[in-house]
């Protein structure tokens, strides 16, 4: 009696792994971004960014249908342009972005698009360069805390592949780096457009 149902507890634990297995909960995506940031004013600072575009990459895992954790690493490349009664300033840096969020998977799939929203938060890390014409003496690597939303939709191609397009909106307080001349005070708000692949297992 004990031996048959330590087999039929084994059997049902490989049943259970197996249902796991295929609902195929993680997905990693690879995505190429746009990156383009509000104009802002404060302080007798007028700040101006260009527009550039990286990529981003992510791991989200389907705790059930509806309801999605993840965390996600870009990078971009950008130029801040500073100007005030000092003069004019530019400091190019490299942006990190690490953030986490909770995605909320519609509830209907119109063939085979899946919409979902999202909202999170994490840092932008802004790194200066050193590159010439583009560097300000003192300016020192800077993280600035974001708020995050967004959402997009997932085409299915296979089982465990898909294409993705997404849309993300970063808002946060202006990069200074740590240069008292360049502060603005000022809360600005990054849109990130994206699109890629995602592949499921």
């Amino acid at each position: 009696m004990q031996r048959t149902a330590i087999i039929f507890a084994g059997y049902v634990m490989l049943l259970a792994l197996g249902a796991t297995a295929q609902e195929n909960r993680s997905e990693i995506s690879v995505q190429g971004t746009g990156f383009f940031t509000q104009d802002t004013n404060g302080q007798g600072v007028s700040r101006t960014t260009t527009d550039t575009g990286g990529f981003l990459l992510g791991y989200r895992y389907h705790f059930n249908r509806w309801l999605s954790g993840e965390a996600n690493y870009g990078y971009d490349r950008d130029t801040q342009k500073y100007f005030s009664i000092g003069g004019f300033s530019r400091v190019q840096s490299d942006v990190h972005t690490a953030t986490a969020d909770v995605v909320v998977n519609l509830p209907f799939t119109i063939s085979r698009f899946n919409p979902y929203v999202l909202g999170g938060g994490g840092s932008l890390i802004f790194h200066p360069t050193g590159n010439a014409g583009g560097f300000l003496p003192g300016a020192d690597t800077q993280a600035k805390g974001t708020f995050l939303y967004g959402g997009g939709v997932n085409y299915t191609l296979t089982r465990h592949l898909s294409l993705r397009a997404e849309y993300r909106g970063y808002v946060y307080k202006d990069a200074d780096f740590g240069i008292r001349a360049l502060n603005t005070d000022s809360w600005t708000h990054t849109a990130q457009p994206s699109a890629g692949v995602v592949f499921r297992f």
